[in-house]
């Protein structure tokens, strides 16, 4: 269950002097004053011996200076702040990044605490809203969210839109939309590079998924639908190429030749992040891991305002399939996964109608402005086409589910516990076994759900929700996955989710 954590502060006791000083002295006066009050009890009783007990009293006084002890001068709250940002403690102190991560083909210079040059703590604690601010909010004392990669939209018939005043303006009308993606692209940096300072071989992928999705919550304080995790970590290892999460039970550990592909969002507003990158620690997993990686910059380059479907497919396939890759002595060619695309993005939509190929095709949709796309390429050593196997984990309620009369109670509850904690946004069942059900914030720790298999495949067998099993390609072959998501604004195209990892 996610709790927002206290912020704390790494003050030595010099810079804390006030609290303990201030409770020094006043035990100090309690005790003194208490003196007092006893010998001007002895002073009344003792009537006859007045002018000695004034003359004790008096003594007692000269003893009270002597054993009172000079206050320390006290640190200013502002220059206590200022001694805890110079030692790169503490929130709001930015740091410099200095750890690097195992896995294999992350970029040059790619720190996994990259994050505390703009004040996170190690590890991340601080909600990423508190470390920056909206492009509208300049009384806000933050920078804005960090933008991200900007290209120019291919074809000449774009040219004019770098410098158009009147595009400029449009884009200012949606600044909001640009603010929202930027936020969640940024809990999703965060986090993921977190995370690549923990993967490692000897993992288990629960414990992997239940910790990187804890931060993902925390960092984006997350609130039911208004913010979240946009749909379940995907962990797919060697020859699953997506749709794989494990259940509870399932224990399954990371192995040093394995080649998985890490895959989750984040949402705000129902705006998804959608990213994914391929985790191997074996460099003889280079060559394939290179080719999916350059596949999809090249599907990046070719997309934008006006671009036919089929050309981003076409760019995809011919740099991906110029790779081969030795594995025991045998060479294998990359091959693309035919029937795996990437997908256009609405809001608490994942998929919302258009699919990008990664192969030659003749669908010639073309892309339009302020869409917001998912690139994401698959590259295997198998035969190129996946298909649906093993224990089914992910769910997702469909976007225009039909209504359906449900006789089932069992059913009716699990629905309406969906439609309130997921809306149309994936889940799991790892996260219908949680205490709060999949989000503290609706629920509280009373979400879980009880004996709901039975429920659940009812939902499944009526259409209102939608399994996705593992997909898979041929057992004994790798496959590899690199995403981004990007928004074609009027003027250019913005990789939202591009960080210095990949």
């Amino acid at each position: 269950i996610i709790r927002h954590r206290p912020l704390t502060y790494d003050l030595t006791p010099s810079q804390l002097p006030s609290t303990m000083t201030a409770s020094e002295d006043e035990k100090k006066d309690a005790e003194t004053m208490a003196d007092v009050d006893q010998e001007c009890d002895d002073d009344n009783d003792d009537n006859d011996a007045a002018d000695n007990g004034a003359e004790e009293g008096e003594g007692a006084a000269a003893g009270k200076k002597k054993k009172k002890k000079k206050k320390k001068k006290k640190k200013s709250p502002s220059a206590a702040a200022a001694s805890t940002a110079a030692s790169g403690s503490g929130p709001g102190a930015n740091g410099t990044p200095s750890k690097i991560a195992e896995c294999r083909l992350l970029g040059e210079g790619s720190f996994t605490d990259y994050y505390v040059a703009h004040g996170q703590t190690e590890p991340p604690s601080i909600p990423v809203v508190d470390l920056f601010r909206s492009s509208d909010d300049t009384s806000a004392q933050l920078p804005p969210f960090p933008t991200g990669e900007i290209q120019e939209h291919p074809l000449d018939s774009n040219s004019h839109r770098l410098t158009s005043a009147e595009l400029r303006h449009d884009e200012r009308l949606a600044s909001s939309l640009y603010d929202q993606l930027r936020h969640a692209s940024e809990v999703h940096r965060q986090v993921r590079h977190h995370a690549q300072s923990f993967v490692r071989p000897g993992i288990k992928l629960v414990d992997m998924c239940t910790r990187l999705e804890n931060l993902n919550r925390q960092l984006v304080q997350e609130d039911g639908l208004r913010r979240g995790i946009g749909f379940p970590t995907g962990c797919s290892l060697n020859h699953v190429a997506a749709h794989y999460t494990p259940n509870n039970g399932d224990d399954t550990v990371l192995q040093y030749d394995d080649v998985m592909k890490v895959d989750f969002g984040t949402q705000i507003d129902g705006r998804i992040i959608d990213s994914a990158w391929t985790v191997a620690f074996n460099p003889r997993y280079d060559p394939l891991l290179e080719a999916v990686k350059e596949a999809t910059d090249a599907g990046i380059r070719a997309a934008g305002i006006d671009v036919r479907l089929c050309d981003v497919g076409e760019a995809i396939q011919e740099v991906m399939e110029s790779y081969e890759v030795e594995l025991d002595g045998k060479t294998f060619p990359v091959k693309c996964i035919r029937n795996l695309n990437g997908h256009s993005i609405g809001p608490y939509q994942i998929h919302a109608g258009k699919s990008v190929p990664i192969v030659k095709s003749s669908d010639e949709t073309k892309m339009e402005e302020n869409e917001i796309f998912a690139i994401e390429t698959f590259g295997t050593t198998g035969r190129g086409y996946i298909v649906e196997d093993l224990e089914c984990s992910h769910y997702m309620k469909n976007f225009h589910a039909p209504h359906v009369p449900l006789r089932l109670s069992g059913a009716k509850k699990l629905l309406a516990h969906v439609n309130k904690t997921f809306g149309t946004l994936a889940f799991c069942r790892r996260w219908l076994e949680r205490e709060d059900g999949g989000s503290f914030a609706v629920n509280g720790n009373k979400g879980k759900q009880e004996k709901y298999l039975g429920a659940l495949k009812n939902l499944c067998d009526v259409g209102i929700v939608q399994p996705y099993p593992p997909l898979v390609d041929v057992k004994g072959c790798y496959t590899a996955q690199y995403e981004h998501t990007l928004v074609l604004r009027p003027t250019c195209k913005e990789i939202l989710s591009r960080g210095d990892d990949y």
